[in-house]
């Protein structure tokens, strides 16, 4: 009796017919030709993110050497970690990254939620004309330079003819120059940086959001007997919150930048104790002083701080509200 004869070949993928190709590379020059226009709109955005964006990150090799102007970055010697061991012995250190979390922390807790608030209060009134006002003067400030801000700052603050200070004075009060005083900064940072000038810009997201909610789902609340609050707190607030989640996100991946130009002009040696922080240590140890190696350190730590927190609040915001941005 014979035995069966068994055979060991592979079972191969198919090619493909070589026409179904061509039509396909046929139908992508045709749709290239056809969207050319559009192409050409996402030239100057793609040069922007390769020149500024990512060719930058070749300079991140100096967080990792000994940098010398004159050597360049390829060939000052590597030094490894002993940059970022520098930056963490430092006697900085501990201040600017307490005074970055807490000033995040602030802005968070109290800036983030001003332009939602903003715009439901917006949504609840009925007078087209005053609504137009009041929205075009809580968007003006987002259009002025941060320098010319600072400068109001200055002038409304200043211990002579500072309009805050002629209050108190008529008040009774004793006069007070709030920019050299430590405990007095990070209000005066939040209230005037983060809300003030932005509030009313940052606003008009949550309006959208809010424009698109179903006119339908107000008349049924009605029906139901729901007043404007309960409307506002059930329909209104659920309705943006995929929009809320998103934006807080994005927030928290620049939990450490805190907007450091503004401390920037308005930061003194006197409020180093409250204001210093860590892109603030940056500009001074790499700008300043020239420890460009130590600078870089800093700001990759800083960096990467974002990049974790940004992905831990995704995941997070994934689990507990199925909302993210990826």
């Amino acid at each position: 009796m014979s035995n069966p004869v068994v055979t060991n070949e592979k079972v191969t993928s198919k090619q493909k017919d070589p026409s179904v190709v061509l039509e396909t590379i046929k139908k992508i020059k045709s749709n290239i030709v056809r969207d050319k226009y559009l192409y050409l709109l996402l030239i100057p955005f793609i040069a922007w993110y390769i020149i500024f964006a990512y060719k930058p990150m070749w300079g991140l090799q100096i967080a990792f050497k000994d940098y010398s102007l004159f050597k360049g970055i390829a060939d000052s010697p590597w030094v490894g970690l002993e940059n970022f061991e520098r930056f963490f012995q430092s006697e900085y250190f501990l201040r600017t990254l307490k005074n970055t979390i807490l000033i995040s922390l602030y802005t968070l807790i109290f800036a983030f939620p001003a332009p939602i608030l903003l715009a439901l209060l917006f949504n609840e009134v009925k007078n087209a004309v005053f609504k137009k006002s009041v929205q075009t003067l809580t968007y003006l400030p987002h259009f002025i330079s941060i320098v010319v801000i600072a400068g109001i700052v200055t002038n409304f603050l200043s211990p002579t003819t500072g309009i805050v200070n002629q209050i108190i004075d008529k008040l009774g009060g004793e006069k007070i120059y709030f920019l050299i005083e430590p405990e007095y900064f990070r209000t005066i940072l939040i209230s005037s940086m983060n809300i003030w000038k932005d509030v009313g810009f940052n606003a008009i997201i949550y309006l959208a959001a809010i424009a698109g909610i179903n006119p339908a789902l107000y008349e049924a609340a009605k029906i139901d007997g729901a007043g404007r609050w309960k409307q506002m707190w059930h329909i209104t607030l659920p309705s943006i919150l995929p929009t809320i989640i998103i934006l807080f996100i994005i927030n928290i991946g620049s939990f450490l930048e805190v907007g450091y130009e503004a401390i920037l002009l308005l930061y003194q040696p006197a409020t180093y104790e409250t204001a210093d922080v860590i892109n603030t240590f940056v500009y001074r140890a790499g700008l300043q002083e020239g420890q460009y190696e130590i600078g870089a350190a800093a700001g990759l730590f800083n960096s990467v701080v974002g990049l974790i927190l940004v992905v831990a609040a995704n995941k997070i915001s994934k689990k507990v509200t199925e909302n993210g941005l990826w």
